[in-house]
């Protein structure tokens, strides 16, 4: 028999589904989730997934700008007695109670707004109430850039978008003409930060796989104290807040023109709102870079589908339905509400701890400069050692350990006197503390983002975030009355904190969800 009809005799044994592929000479499609495709073809953590992490988290040097600046441009300056008008300084630590016009204030370190506006005294308080108002803006722009960056924006439109409302706002803020201006500009400046950390953290490291995404969540926080270290330098240069508001933000116009431009969509988002060709694009180009090859009949599909090759006319066309949930959603869940009420209370107890530390520098009575640089710098090796031994223990465990260290050290630090060498020693149980609050702060972002699907993912962070703005809220004024009993609360905050975290579901080496549905069945199916 020739070898033409014995060719002919083969198709006509063969399956008409089967004859189809073989005629258009292609493979029988291969369903492949992110994670799998990312595991199996793309690479988990190449050159390609290097340069848009370390891109996309220079937003958290911002971030970290935009809110701490108010430690330096709110600070409360030296004074001294005019000539002449019996003031004796020794005497008076303390403007309050000093007649009008028998000091003043020293310009020898430049001019806050404390300065300005005389928020002294009975004026006290409007310091607190300014940086109560930056971070309840937070709260507010977290949970709307969270739900944008889910929908229609997207992660990087609403990161996008929450840069230029910081460049607006911060270079208004230089020109405030009195202190209620000044208020309202910070309200606006933390509602567009409050979507910076949490859009850059979630599209940073939506394309990195599986077993790399701990250790690169983990490393996202080095930007951040690298841009409060950055700021601390800024500071002592431009000790003028008008000049140092213009200052601070120049970094997020940089981002904006040089950076931003680079930065890719996540291909999550592109999946989950049905946009199946520009999800394959992003995929195609991380193999690409990183050298590896994805064939050509690999398909992308959300998390329950990979079983099933019934889709196939959507997956031919490049679309697919677009799949859209909202906080309701999380709320109606069993399963995720019990984890968002838990992760909204850790936030709230974090958030207290790690800002109330930072904005306490200025208490300390010590250099505000090497205070906060000394700060960051003690948060540096607390993400390392997360990093490190965040795939190790799992997430639990680091979590319960970080903040319990961490409040050991603020219970100790209230025991202690504010002067001499008590004051050292209160200064290292604050770096000591803050060194355990950073790694349990940037442990729940890798932490929430596990916990929560890709539809719900940065809506579920943001409303997390919200709540724990609350407790930023509080800090300043308990910052601005600079009890004794400071540390005492960071303290209890961290014991309280480290308890809820384990009643939360350890992660560790769990896939990425695209959905409520496949998480549910997965995790019902694993009980």
């Amino acid at each position: 028999m020739s070898s033409h009809y014995k060719r002919e005799l083969d198709d006509l044994r063969t399956p008409v589904e089967a004859r189809t592929v073989t005629v258009q000479g292609q493979s029988p499609p291969e369903m492949l989730s992110v994670d799998q495709m990312l595991t199996k073809y793309c690479g988990e953590f190449g050159f390609w997934q290097f340069r848009h992490f370390v891109l996309t988290c220079m937003a958290w040097a911002l971030d970290s700008m935009h809110t701490m600046v108010m430690i330096f441009a709110d600070r409360e300056t030296k004074w001294t007695c005019q000539p002449g008008s019996g003031c004796v300084w020794e005497s008076k630590k303390s403007v309050c109670g000093l007649q009008p016009g028998s000091w003043r204030w020293d310009h020898s370190e430049g001019w806050s707004t404390v300065a300005e506006w005389g928020l002294v005294c009975g004026q006290k308080y409007k310091v607190g109430l300014v940086q109560a108002v930056f971070f309840g803006g937070c709260m507010i722009g977290g949970g709307i850039f969270g739900r944008l960056s889910d929908t229609k924006f997207g992660r990087k439109g609403s990161l996008m978008t929450a840069c230029i409302m910081n460049i607006i706002f911060g270079l208004l803020t230089s020109i405030s003409p009195g202190y209620w201006t000044y208020v309202a500009l910070r309200l606006l400046t933390g509602f567009s930060n409050g979507g910076i950390g949490v859009c850059a953290f979630v599209l940073a490291t939506e394309p990195i796989g599986p077993t790399k995404r701990g250790m690169a969540g983990m490393s996202t926080f080095y930007f951040f104290s690298t841009g409060i270290a950055l700021l601390s330098g800024i500071a002592y240069i431009f000790q003028t807040w008008r000049f140092l508001y213009i200052a601070s933000t120049i970094p997020s116009i940089i981002f904006l023109v040089f950076m931003l431009p680079f930065i890719s969509e996540s291909p999550r988002w592109y999946l989950i709102r049905g946009k199946t060709n520009e999800a394959m694009k992003i995929m195609h180009n991380i193999a690409k870079s990183n050298g590896r090859h994805l064939p050509e009949n690999v398909c992308i599909v959300l998390d329950k589908e990979p079983k099933s090759c019934d889709d196939q006319k959507n997956i031919e066309i490049g679309t697919n339905k677009i799949v859209k949930a909202s906080v309701i959603d999380v709320i109606m869940s069993p399963l995720t509400r019990r984890r968002l009420f838990l992760l909204m209370i850790i936030n709230f107890t974090t958030s207290i701890v790690y800002y109330g530390l930072n904005l306490n520098a200025k208490n300390l009575k010590t250099n505000i400069y090497l205070s906060v640089l000394l700060n960051s710098a003690a948060e540096m090796p607390a993400y390392l050692l997360t990093a490190i031994l965040i795939d190790k223990f799992g997430r639990k465990p680091l979590g319960v350990g970080t903040q319990w260290f961490s409040a050991v050290f603020c219970l100790v630090g209230g025991f202690l006197g504010s002067y001499g060498n008590w004051k050292a020693m209160k200064t290292v149980c604050g770096v000591l503390g803050i060194f355990g609050m950073a790694g349990t702060y940037n442990l729940l972002y890798v932490y929430a983002m596990e916990l929560f699907p890709t539809v719900v993912r940065n809506t579920a962070i943001g409303c997390a975030r919200q709540v724990g703005q609350i407790g930023a809220v509080l800090v300043p004024f308990v910052v601005v009355m600079n009890g004794g009993h400071t540390f005492m609360v960071f303290g209890a905050c961290g014991i309280v904190g480290g308890i809820l975290v384990l009643f939360l579901p350890e992660t560790l080496n769990k896939p990425l969800y695209d959905t409520l549905n496949g998480m549910e069945e997965e995790e019902e199916e694993n009980k």
